[in-house]
């Protein structure tokens, strides 16, 4: 959960996250050097009468800045593709969920189960108990079981959204007549919070996700209740 002031990433919840927060501290890491540098060589610029004829007209010097950033491109693209493939890796799901996109809420679809399925509706102002968050609680939220894998469908009945979840990596846009797929594992348990991340209409701020990871055996006792229910 983001708090105010916050700076960096909310902590990763899956593994794709936390190697999604280890790239980017390497990236990040790279680019200080490069304005380091740059600032030095700058400074030092300005700040000197002196030159250095051997630096004006210097082979050595041009086949140097021709090959480090070459190297530099590619110690970032590798990591980089790697996480990417990971992010697409879909290894024998445990649960199916279909989400759908609506002006403006979510449904979901627990498609292993044969009447599983509720819509997810942000929680009014004025309804909030003490302990909920504001335009993020939902009446609904999607369970999932922890240290499982997790496939998630995801489409939209009307206009174009977007499901996404920071702690978990997620991020898959909602496109209607199109079946998008990703996949996360819930490394712990808790209550992850996301928001439709696409320019929807006009209550495009008020369609929140909630995706509460719980034990395996909790899981199965809620699922049950939710079948007696429907």
């Amino acid at each position: 959960m983001a708090h105010p002031t916050q700076l960096g990433f909310q902590d990763a919840a899956s593994p794709v996250m936390e190697e999604l927060l280890h790239f980017h501290d390497h990236a990040l890491m790279i680019v200080f050097l490069i304005s380091t540098l740059v600032l030095y060589i700058i400074i030092a610029m300005v700040s000197t009468k002196l030159t250095n004829k051997y630096i004006l007209d210097s082979q050595e010097i041009e086949i140097v800045w021709t090959i480090l950033p070459a190297v530099i491109l590619v110690l970032i693209a590798l990591p980089s593709l790697r996480i990417l493939y990971l992010m697409d890796e879909i290894n024998d799901p445990h649960l199916t969920i279909k989400a759908m996109g609506h002006q403006w809420y979510w449904s979901y679809e627990y498609t292993d189960y044969e009447n599983l399925g509720f819509d997810s509706y942000m929680v009014p102002t004025q309804d909030l108990t003490p302990g909920q968050f504001r335009l993020l609680e939902t009446d609904h939220r999607m369970v999932i079981p922890m240290e499982s894998p997790i496939r998630v469908l995801v489409s939209a009945e009307d206009v174009l959204h977007s499901w996404a979840v920071p702690s978990l990596g997620m991020k898959m846009d909602a496109v209607p007549g199109r079946l998008n797929q990703t996949a996360f594992i819930a490394s712990r348990p808790g209550v992850f919070y996301g928001q439709c991340s696409e320019i929807c209409g006009a209550n495009h701020s008020f369609m929140p996700i909630v995706v509460e990871a719980v034990p395996l055996e909790h899981f199965e006792n809620w699922s049950s209740l939710m079948l007696e229910d429907a």
